[in-house]
Order: C-alpha cells, then structure tokens, then sequence
C-alpha cells in the first residue's frame, strides 16, 4: 500500500515508521527535519523496544510524491487552511482518507473538500513526543480506532485494519466514530487544558487531590456533552475513573498542547474545546468548567 503522512510530528513519524517497518510504501511530507531524516534516517525509541529505520522516502512537496492508496493526515487542526493544498496532488481515483487529528470536524472539513466517500475518521490514544531532529519518542499506548464517515464500506476498514495491525499498530474498528472522538475527548480537554496552563506534567495534577477532582469534574462535563449527541451508546460517568488509572501509569507526561506552548507554537484550541463547548450549548448541556478553560486558554494561544 502506497502511504503519504501528512503531518510528520510525533504522531505521523511514528505511525508512518511503523508502517514502513512493516513493509508498506510510505512517503513522508516533511518540513523542518528533512535534511536530517533523508541523511541520517528515523530512530524510533519505544516503550515496545527501539528501532532504526536508515532511509526513509521523504518531500517538501505533495507533487513529488503523486497519488497514494491512502492519506494518513497527523497535521495539526490549526493549520486545516492547509489540507487542501497539501493533500490534493495526492490524491488519485481510489485515494483513502484517513485524519488522526484531534478534537471535532476534521472529518466534516476533509468530506467538504475531498468527498465524504473517501474519509475514514480515526482516533489514536498515543503517548508520543518528538526528540531531536529524526528522532521520535513513543512513551505509551499507540491504538487506533477508525469508522466511516459515511458508513457502508466496511470492508475497507477491515482492509486497513488488517495491514496496521500486521504492522504492529492495535487497529480496531467502530461503527461510531463520533464516539470514540468524545472519548478521547473526555482525556484531552482537562489533560491538555489544564496541564498547558500550570505548564504542569499529567503526574503533577494527578498527584494533588483537589486537581484530581477537577480534573473528574471536567471530565463529567465532557462526558454528559457527548451523551446529548446521540450516540449508538452512552458514555458511563465511571469511563472518567478508568481514564484517571490510565493516566496514572503515564508518569511524568507532557500533552501535546503543553509542549506546543513550551515551544511557542499555536495551540490547537477551537478543535479540542471551543468545538465541544458549542455542542455542548448547542444541546443545552452546561460546561462551565470547560468554558473556563476556554477563556484562560484564550489569553497564552
């Protein structure tokens, strides 16, 4: 199968390196460490055991790489301005679509522009950061859930579940792809919001009572939101306790968001809160708690 990443952060680089681990025909559309990756190749250093991969094939442009089997898009939602542009040279008559991204609407913005036929959501419960330039550093979990966006093809999600997981990628298929998105929710909102404020590791807050329970209070906000959207299943206020275990055995992490701001770079605000707030309005359902994390965000984006 013939991949383009688009995207080639912590996620894509170490998806995409992954994949071509696993012998699939990957190009990766690179920006700042592409004199590094193409002379000295990507090291990948993985809770799941370290690897090297010694040449990679990587673009400045979307033109020199043509038209692939599938789109694997890691970029980050501020910059969907981009997709167009980005994406469309890659794009051929049985091109697949697959966003990674963050938050709500990547795939509502994908479908406008490139035909909802060919957009498949995922979500990727990934604990990655980059290191120094060609490296990647995979601290934790790694799955994948991917749905349709307009459901009836599922033999294509069996497909490309079959190759990630041959490649050593836990895939799993949902046929409610708008409830995995507020799953992963009901983690990034209170971790990345709360943490990119106090410039705090997820240990920090978990370690302090009182941040512990708020932490479960926005929780239960962004869990009751999800609940107004109709959902093939409700979300169970006691999937917040199990996502505060899960993050107990994170150590010392730094969300995404937290470092986007450590290193002055635009924070992916309207996808992973603004977005949800206004569903949440939308159905009537109060996030004050969220609201609040909107608002104090505002002032460091």
């Amino acid at each position: 199968m013939k991949i383009a990443i688009v995207g080639s952060g912590a996620l894509g680089l170490y998806y995409g390196a992954l994949l071509q681990r696993g012998s699939q025909d990957v190009h990766f559309l690179l920006r700042s460490d592409y004199d590094t990756l193409l002379k000295n190749g990507l090291k990948v250093f993985s809770i799941n055991g370290d690897f090297e991969l010694p040449l990679i094939q990587g673009y400045l442009r979307s033109e020199d790489i043509g038209p692939v089997d599938l789109v694997l898009v890691g970029l980050k939602t501020f910059a969907n301005d981009m997709l167009y542009d980005l994406i469309s040279p890659l794009v051929g008559e049985k091109t697949q679509i697959l966003t990674l991204q963050n938050g709500l609407g990547n795939e509502e913005t994908l479908s406008e522009l490139f035909g909802g036929e060919r957009i498949i959501g995922g979500v990727a419960f990934l604990c990655s950061n980059r290191g120094k330039p060609g490296e990647v550093r995979h601290l934790g979990a790694g799955r994948i859930t991917i749905g349709e966006y307009l459901r009836g093809n599922r033999d294509r999600l069996e497909t490309l579940a079959s190759v990630f997981n041959h490649c050593g990628i836990d895939c799993q298929i949902t046929d409610d792809i708008t409830k995995a998105r507020w799953e992963k929710l009901v983690w990034n909102i209170p971790f990345n919001g709360l943490c990119t404020l106090l410039v705090q590791t997820v240990d920090r807050l978990l370690a302090a009572p009182r941040t512990r329970s708020l932490i479960r209070e926005i929780m239960i906000e962004v869990i009751r939101a999800a609940n107004a959207q109709e959902l093939s299943t409700p979300i169970h206020e006691k999937y917040a306790e199990d996502m505060l275990i899960f993050t107990d055995s994170m150590g010392a992490y730094k969300p995404s968001m937290l470092i986007d701001r450590e290193e002055r770079r635009q924070l992916e605000t309207t996808a992973i809160f603004m977005k949800p707030l206004e569903q949440g309005q939308k159905h009537a359902v109060a996030m004050p708690r969220v609201e609040m994390l909107v608002t104090l965000l505002e002032q460091v984006a």
